[in-house]
């Protein structure tokens, strides 16, 4: 089926970046976390300290030109990059910011019913 209007199609609508997502926003987050994943890194290699700040930035670098949320990617390049080396990936103190050890634990066996409209 063609394309009869002069606009772009839906489905190319789907691959672009929403706009709702401030550049600023994505920016301070990815400083943010930049900024944690360097005082890990440097508390599991304080020899290490300058070097981990080039893997930061070359691999935000990286993240930036993969993505337009480099954030999502930025953990698991500089990993990447620091396995590259022969190291061990730092323990975070943010791992399960998202869901923690205990999320999937329930108390309650009570069978749990949902509507769906």
């Amino acid at each position: 089926m063609k394309n009869t209007t002069d606009g772009p199609m839906k489905t190319d609508q789907l691959t672009q970046p929403t706009a709702a997502v401030s550049p600023q926003i994505v920016s301070n987050a990815v400083a943010r976390l930049k900024q944690r994943l360097q005082q890990d890194y440097e508390r599991a290699y304080p020899d290490l300290r300058e070097i981990m700040h080039l893997i930061l930035n070359q691999e935000e670098t990286n993240a930036w030109e993969l993505s337009p949320f480099p954030h999502l990617l930025l953990p698991d390049l500089v990993e990447a990059h620091v396995a590259k080396l022969n190291l061990q990936p730092a323990k975070t103190r943010h791992e399960n910011i998202f869901a923690p050890d205990d999320f999937a634990k329930t108390d309650n066996c009570e069978p749990t019913f949902a509507l769906c409209a």
